[in-house]
């Protein structure tokens, strides 16, 4: 395996494949697990000084994502970054994004505008940083957090659970020059517009974010070293 997870430490009072599956997951959405790696269930056991069976559960959920391929009588591999998949991700999460801004709107505080705009600054403090990983992280509790002022919680959940093809390309097109720049000042539209309580507003700055994204997951998708 290209990856070794023996520093890390379980905490046994807690459900194991729970703390599993995120661990995996991360690995491949980040791409440490590479697109058609196969993942040995037996040697992540070992190395998380576990049995076989909460990696198996772990590797279950991922598979029910479309993140992992179970093949019969063969190997257990991150799935491959598939065109028709991902499109569906996008439009699954555009349409349940743009949903819940318009209702964020509604709901629009000043105490929640003061939350999006200190978790604005995380984000580009992350960029500044070129910590990527931790700035994708912040992108995230932005749009979750937009659910919560929504009042729709668990909204985040589904979109989280469809978006995972997405963010393999995210991981990869971040650090190209600019792009980081424009999704903090597209973040920044958003806000505006939620503060404007105008649903239809904010849910047209939601698309606006959404769709300048997607034409930068294509942009990864048509050029080398898609998996």
């Amino acid at each position: 395996m290209s990856f070794d997870l023996s520093a890390l430490r379980l905490d046994r009072s807690r459900p194991l494949r729970d703390q599993i599956y995120p661990m995996i997951r991360g690995l491949i959405l980040t791409g440490v697990i590479a697109p058609g790696e196969v993942i040995d269930e037996k040697a992540i056991a070992a190395q998380l000084l576990v049995s076989r069976t909460p990696v198996r559960e772990a590797v279950k959920r991922l598979v029910d994502e479309h993140l992992v391929d179970v093949v019969a009588q063969s190997a257990t591999r991150a799935a491959r970054m598939d065109r028709k998949e991902i499109e569906e991700a996008f439009l699954i999460r555009r349409a349940l994004e743009m949903e819940s801004a318009a209702q964020a709107a509604l709901h629009m505080r000043q105490d929640h505008a003061a939350l999006l705009h200190a978790l604005l600054a995380r984000h580009e403090r992350a960029v500044d940083r070129r910590q990527y990983v931790e700035a994708i992280a912040q992108d995230d509790a932005f749009h979750r957090a937009i659910t919560e002022i929504s009042d729709l919680p668990r909204l985040w959940s589904t979109i989280e659970i469809s978006k995972g093809q997405l963010d393999r390309c995210r991981h990869m097109m971040l650090p190209r020059a600019g792009q980081a720049e424009a999704t903090l000042e597209q973040h920044r539209e958003i806000i505006r517009a939620l503060n404007s309580h105008d649903p239809a507003k904010a849910a047209a700055a939601m698309k606006a974010h959404l769709d300048a994204a997607y034409r930068s997951t294509v942009a990864v998708l048509d050029g080398p070293g898609l998996g």
